[in-house]
């Protein structure tokens, strides 16, 4: 059970991200029992609900989405903790009751303030809070993505939450840091002697990053359209796991040794010119197949859109560890298979006993928790000659412990005060700064994105996009 005391104050209570992730969270916390018995949560909108209003809501809309551990005992004490207040973000004398109904608890630790809304209202909401005192030091603000839309705009929304609260109490959420699979990559470097004499350009000749969805944009054309999947996924699930493979050994634990060390590898990425982003990026749409509709036919999406579906990135991170050794970055929907998973594909030993062969590593995030090694072995029967084989570590079934999801570990790390699985404001902005002139030539260019067809693993350049290194995607070796 955490020792610590709160209040969480969630505003955009009666939203999606609330209702599937941050309830059904907390209340597999509360389950475990792992939350402090007295710990609060205040739900805030600007919906006209009173307490047993809102739950009637949390009733139909958060507790469909409990896959796991329920119980109606568990769930009738965990609604207990629930209050609800409405409020107008934009309205200053709202924020009064609210400041008063915190400051009522004189027993609380630290007040959490969750900020599920459009970053459009960050700056309001964190003048109104700073207005009724509710950005002491015992206070700690959670930013919600999209944290902008490029670096201008992150720039902005950084600037005006740091008018109020300081960097130590700003958590920047980014879920796939809360990803159990992801966070081992960094025990599995540094705590195994035999891996990491072997993780760099030495032994490494290529590494791949993917995150594929088997989905479309289904109903969400309309924001979807706006967004794309370089701003959705690239610029802060991908260069996450980019960070965690390619960065050095951190001087401890602590949250800003290792987000240094984060940093210091979005710095090293070779920035890219107009040219540059022509020859190493991929830009792609899915198309119609069979019974799948193509991203164009989608609700909401217009007819003539440019906005990509899929990205395939060449980049490279210029370090002595990594210099020269090509990182292939890439994330699509309505793609072959649902994964997300970062492969090392190992230099081929040219002069052994058995053959030209290579070795590879590939961590999977999901569908399934796991980190797999291609060996080579004897194959049945007499003489020497060798075959693949695979050596499979299930991460679910390696440690014994409830496995608890992304949303729920990282509302654990804000509660306990632990800021490593969140993102410094210099690193975002640094990895904005990466991102632009690719932005900034998609903006200009009058070449439309690649077709693909949906059900597929994407354009066809993005295969051409390895093969002129030599080298080929996951799915095609073998």
């Amino acid at each position: 059970m955490s020792q610590t005391n709160f209040d969480m104050v969630i505003f955009g209570a009666t939203g999606d991200l609330s209702m599937r992730k941050l309830l059904p969270s907390l209340y597999q916390a509360h389950a475990a029992g792992l939350l402090h018995p007295d710990a609060r949560i205040l739900g805030v909108s600007r919906s006209q609900f009173d307490t047993a209003q809102f739950l009637a809501k949390v009733e139909t809309d958060s507790k469909i989405h409990i896959k796991h551990h329920f119980s109606d005992a568990l769930w009738a004490s965990f609604i207990k903790r629930i209050q609800y207040l409405s409020l107008n973000v934009s309205e200053p004398e709202h924020f009064a009751k609210l400041g008063e109904v915190v400051k009522a608890r004189k027993e609380t630790d630290n007040v959490i303030i969750y900020l599920s809304t459009a970053p459009k209202f960050f700056a309001p909401a964190c003048e109104n809070l700073a207005a009724v005192g509710l950005n002491a030091d015992n206070v700690r603000i959670v930013l919600e993505k999209p944290l902008g839309t490029d670096l201008a705009s992150s720039q902005a929304i950084n600037a005006d939450v740091a008018r109020f609260f300081k960097e130590e109490q700003i958590y920047r959420i980014d879920h796939y840091l809360g990803k159990e699979s992801l966070q081992n990559v960094l025990p599995l470097r540094f705590g195994n002697v035999f891996l990491e004499p072997i993780w760099h350009k030495d032994f490494v000749q290529s590494v791949q990053i993917t995150i594929a969805e088997q989905l479309g944009v289904e109903e969400r054309g309309e924001f979807y359209d706006i967004t794309g999947a370089l701003r959705d996924m690239v610029q802060n699930h991908l260069m996450q796991m980019l960070c965690f493979v390619a960065m050095e050994r951190p001087k401890s634990l602590g949250a800003d040794d290792v987000r240094d060390e984060k940093l210091k590898v979005v710095a090293a990425l070779k920035p890219m010119t107009s040219a540059d982003v022509d020859k190493n990026v991929v830009r792609g749409q899915y198309t119609a197949s069979g019974s799948l509709k193509g991203y164009l036919q989608e609700h909401k999406v217009p007819a003539d859109s440019r906005t990509e579906t899929y990205v395939a990135i060449r980049a490279e991170v210029d370090t002595p560890r990594w210099q020269g050794v090509p990182f292939y970055l890439r994330t699509g929907k309505r793609m072959a298979a649902r994964s997300a998973q970062i492969v090392l594909n190992f230099k081929p030993d040219a002069g052994s006993l058995f053959g030209s062969h290579a070795n590879r590593l590939i961590i999977s995030l999901q569908p399934d928790e796991t980190v797999s090694l291609k060996w080579f072995v004897k194959q049945v029967g007499s003489g020497l000659n060798v075959a693949p084989a695979e050596m499979v570590l299930d991460m679910g079934k390696a440690v014994d412990g409830r496995r608890a999801e992304a949303y729920e570990l990282l509302l654990r790390e804000v509660i306990d005060g632990r800021l490593a699985l969140f993102n410094r404001r210099d690193e975002l902005e640094k990895a904005w700064e990466w991102v632009m002139p690719i932005l900034d030539n998609w903006a200009t260019s009058p070449v439309p994105p690649h077709g693909y067809p949906a059900d597929s693993w994407g354009p066809e350049a993005a295969r051409k996009l390895l093969a002129r290194d030599g080298n080929l995607w996951v799915e095609e070796q073998g």
